[in-house]
């Protein structure tokens, strides 16, 4: 959802004129973090940071099934995985932008737990959204194992603060520099 996620903050500070002075690989950057955040690490004034939120929340609902797709094998990698494990999301975004893009992909129902940002008062890397996910999975440590994958420096902080495993994938938005700081495991899409 690269794409959505950076044609949308461009759309909300053109909608704001805002004079923003960074570029798209910027934004890049930003993601995997809270829009509040993301929109006051690229200069806008926490005063009116909500102001932009909700700008990028109008466009972003309107696009974002659209200008998603999925990574070259992601489809049969969900598919096998959800045969032998219990499988969950958890995201920053919202459940009602994230379940649509999901389904739209035919893999919502491969995953039986959804938590999103308005699922928690503290989004990764703290480990409140995986321990609120491994909750609703009834995970007990004493006989399962659980893993966290991800591609953000943010999804392996949130493991390790859960006590988790992590494995980081070089399919989105860490480098494998960056993602070796915080997991052992970082592997590429094949």
């Amino acid at each position: 959802s690269t794409d959505a996620i950076t044609d949308t903050f461009l759309y909300a500070f053109s909608k704001h004129n805002f004079n923003f002075e960074g570029t798209v690989e910027d934004i890049k950057k930003q993601i995997g973090y809270p829009l509040d955040i993301m929109f006051e690490n690229l200069g806008v004034p926490r005063a009116i940071v909500w102001d932009f939120v909700d700008s990028y929340k109008m466009r972003y609902k309107n696009i974002s099934v659209a200008q998603t797709s999925l990574l070259e094998n992601a489809f049969e990698a969900v598919k096998l995985a959800s045969s032998f494990a219990i499988l969950g999301v958890v995201t920053t975004k919202t459940r009602i932008y994230s379940t649509p893009i999901l389904d739209n992909f035919d893999i919502g129902d491969d995953f039986k737990t959804i938590i999103g940002r308005e699922d928690v008062e503290n989004p990764k890397p703290h480990e409140e959204p995986i321990l609120k996910a491994l909750e609703n999975l009834n995970y007990d440590k004493e006989k399962h194992i659980a893993y966290m994958i991800g591609d953000t420096k943010l999804d392996m902080m949130a493991a390790k603060n859960a006590s988790i495993n992590s494995i980081g994938v070089l399919c989105g938005y860490g480098d494998e520099e960056e993602l070796l700081k915080y997991t052992n495991i970082v592997k590429n899409n094949s």
